[in-house]
């Protein structure tokens, strides 16, 4: 748009010129034709100079910008980079940080199960003492006494000796096992002290890399800005030096003309100046409409629907896919079952994940804070593969999504409502 006021801004600043050829090709018919092309041939070649000199200028700044933007962007790659590198690192703390606490959970529960079981031997192994003060310090003689066989007796004495070792041992081992239970929740309690730790470390790390990317993608943002700036310039630039030659050489065939050619010299600058009028009036603004909220069964995430399958990007390119806003670090989903094939940084595309799903179908997720599967991995239908970011260029987070079948871009509808 602004490139378009430019232009027409120009065009109109070139009518007073048409119109004073117009002038001249008049002042020459009725006598005054050579000191009149002399003055506003010599302003045109001033006019050109100028135009030709800022040209130049404005040329040299715009490959400046051009290589700087080309810096920026590969720092945003690198910055988009470390930042996928701890997002991951504080996705796999987290998850380890869970396992800890369901191990800890685990040893207590066992815990608590021995302390049950080793109550309860001690109550069989006291009953056992209780049995054998209450027989006495005579309790062999009694036993002998009381049986009718010798042989039975001496079994009889054996196997309460032997109970009485078993629940011994029994409660040894329990007590043992309850020590290293101990032992062992305390190691469980040391390492989730330590998760915890270098989770908040991570968090940190992870809002200042967040923070400084952002600083990035600002700067690329100016610099894609100043670059089109320039380049538009550039452009209108280079109209107006082709459009001030050819007025000069208007000029210079208007100084040979004569009489007859008055009349057809008045009708061409009629015709120009007639070309660079008012511009046209700006189309009413389209009132903004409420952001279409999208996500469950097969969508790779919910939030609000920024650019459907062939509609309008941010940018104003084509949509080959969709782009859903979502808040930064929102989980992405696999739509289907497949093996990651690629994940990594592409240009245009930020931190890229794509999945093959078999049968010649792939689904792209792009964009992404920071990727949570490998290239070579299987995933589920429903399965984490990445997070929500804008790596690759500025604008809010977002996920670009495609699907793709034999490498052409097809509509995922029917795909997301299964």
């Amino acid at each position: 748009m602004v490139r378009c006021r430019e232009g027409r801004g120009r065009v109109a600043a070139l009518a007073p010129l048409l119109q004073g050829l117009a002038i001249a090709s008049f002042a020459l018919a009725v006598g005054f034709g050579a000191q009149v092309w002399a003055q506003d041939s010599g302003d045109a070649q001033r006019r050109l100079e100028r135009a030709q000199r800022e040209l130049r200028e404005v040329a040299a700044e715009r490959r400046r910008i051009e290589n700087a933007r080309g810096a920026a962007s590969r720092e945003l790659r690198a910055m988009d980079e470390r930042l996928a590198k701890a997002s991951r690192a504080l996705h796999d703390t987290d998850a380890e940080l869970a396992r800890q606490r369901k191990a800890l959970a685990d040893a207590q529960a066992r815990e608590k199960q021995l302390a049950q079981n080793l109550a309860a031997q001690r109550a069989q192994l006291a009953a056992l003492l209780r049995a054998a003060y209450t027989v006495g310090s005579e309790a062999p003689l009694k036993l002998l006494l009381s049986q009718d066989r010798v042989a039975e007796a001496a079994r009889v004495l054996t196997l309460h000796r032997y109970l009485q070792q078993d629940r011994t041992r029994r409660i040894a081992a329990l007590s043992e096992e309850l020590r290293e239970l101990e032992e062992l929740g305390l190691r469980i309690a040391e390492q989730e002290r330590e998760l915890e730790a270098t989770r908040a470390r991570q968090r940190e790390q992870l809002a200042a890399l967040q923070a400084e990317r952002k600083r990035h993608a600002e700067a690329v943002a100016k610099l894609d800005a100043s670059y089109q700036d320039k380049r538009s310039r550039e452009k209108a630039l280079g109209s107006d030096v082709a459009g001030l030659r050819k007025l000069l050489a208007q000029l210079r065939a208007a100084a040979e003309r004569a009489e007859a050619e008055r009349r057809a010299a008045a009708e061409r600058a009629r015709r120009a100046a007639a070309e660079a009028g008012a511009p046209p009036p700006k189309p009413a603004p389209v009132p903004a409409q409420p952001a279409l909220r999208v996500g469950g069964l097969g969508w790779p995430l919910s939030g609000s629907l920024i650019a459907g399958y062939g509609g309008k990007l941010p940018d104003g390119g084509k949509s080959s896919g969709l782009m859903i806003g979502a808040p930064q670090g929102t989980t992405v989903q696999a739509v289907a079952p497949g093996k990651v094939v690629f994940a990594d940084w592409m240009n245009g595309y930020g931190l890229i994940l794509i999945i093959d799903h078999g049968n010649g179908y792939m689904s792209l997720y792009a964009r992404n804070e920071a990727l949570l599967r490998d290239a070579g991995d299987m995933v589920e239908r429903g399965d984490p593969v990445a997070s929500v970011g804008s790596s690759g260029g500025p604008g809010p987070p977002a996920l670009y999504f495609e699907l793709r079948r034999n490498g052409d871009p097809v509509n995922p509808d029917t795909w997301l409502k299964k």
